[in-house]
């Protein structure tokens, strides 16, 4: 049995998308494959309830029939955290627990794919860093790294330091169009000359880039006022500061973009709604606006969120959201997945087609 672990030089690298779309495509290469997340760290609350879709979305993906409980074990939450701090967590019972889930998971299959946290040192605390869980488990580990600049191989290299003879080899991803000449005429040359395999570079994929607004307003926290879909992606955002004319014509050049502003500045509320590449507003500071804005909404189909921080912070954890490009759907994993075909080893991480009996 091949047992993968995919792990991150840090948070955000589209780790999970990777992970799951190199299950599906060993499952439709005729493998048995199964899946685990060790650490779950995707929580709705500071109690531990667990929030994390990845285990979900591969148990639908790969038709598994294991409990939540089996494919996510350790539910890393800031209780947990502080439980540990004080002793309350024992990181022997604990790796005994992950490694009697995944060996029942592992049972009769061809591949293990097993997913890291939030980044490679995410459980440090216990001793249960992607590395230690990689000797637990003995498993080759994939790297995922972003590459912009040369300054981000320091990064890269601590990591394969600290993942030692597991580790497999590295997939980069989200390769901006810039960057891709000096990653392969540079920095992909100079790792394979230090004796370190590149399976392939993903480029950035603008399909992968943004977040649903149904899913911004549940990660912002945000009322929603207008009872409108919420499926379409945004990408960026913009920020209504300047007066209704001058919004209206900066407003008319975007694309994919949220309009987030004072929840008083009806002029801006006007403005955006005129644009059709404003996908939705994010009002702040706690005001409601009128009926009339509302009803305009309706009409341009455009969804109004409500939040009650001020426009800066808003802005900021906007912004956070769409870095972490959170994999909810089946879709995104099918991307995912046309992106490795393309431009990744596959044949090397997860093997040929399985024969099968005519």
């Amino acid at each position: 049995m091949n047992t993968l672990l995919i792990t991150a030089t840090e948070e955000s690298t589209g780790k999970t998308a990777i992970a799951l779309a190199l299950a599906t495509i060993a499952h439709e290469r005729g493998q048995s494959v199964g899946y685990m997340k060790p650490k779950g760290t995707r929580l709705q609350s500071n109690v531990g309830k667990t929030l994390d879709e990845d285990p979900m979305l591969a148990r639908e993906l790969l038709d598994l029939d294991a409990e939540m409980h089996e494919l996510e074990p350790v539910v890393y939450s800031p209780t947990f955290i502080d439980g540990a701090m004080r002793g309350r967590e024992d990181p022997a019972e604990l790796r005994e627990q992950i490694r009697t889930q995944f060996d029942g998971l592992a049972e009769g299959r061809d591949l293990m794919v097993v997913e890291g946290g939030g980044s490679l040192t995410t459980g440090g605390i216990v001793d249960l860093t992607d590395a230690d869980i990689a000797e637990l488990l003995d498993a080759n580990v994939v790297l995922v790294a972003d590459y912009t600049q040369p300054a981000d191989i320091d990064g890269i290299l601590a990591a394969v330091d600290d993942l030692g003879e597991n580790l497999a080899g590295i997939v980069f991803n989200r390769i901006a169009d810039t960057a891709f000449e000096e990653l392969n005429s540079d920095v992909i040359p100079f790792l394979e000359s230090r004796g370190i395999e590149v399976f392939g570079a993903v480029p950035q994929e603008t399909d992968l880039a943004g977040v649903s607004i149904a899913d911004l307003a549940d990660e912002l926290g945000a009322d929603t006022l207008t009872d409108i879909e919420t499926d379409a992606v945004v990408e960026r955002f913009l920020v209504g500061a300047m007066g209704g004319d001058e919004a209206l014509r900066y407003f008319r050049r975007a694309r994919d973009a949220a309009v987030i502003t004072g929840g008083d500045r009806s002029d801006i509320h006007t403005a955006a709604l005129e644009a059709s590449g404003v996908k939705c507003l994010i009002l702040t500071g706690g005001h409601r606006p009128s009926p009339a804005i509302l009803g305009r909404a309706a009409e341009a189909n455009t969804p109004v969120l409500q939040i009650n921080t001020d426009t800066l912070t808003a802005v900021e954890r906007a912004e956070s959201v769409v870095r972490s490009g959170r994999t909810r759907d089946r879709r995104t994993v099918e991307t995912m997945a046309d992106l490795l075909g393309e431009r990744v080893d596959l044949d090397a991480l997860i093997g040929s087609e399985v024969a099968t009996d005519e």
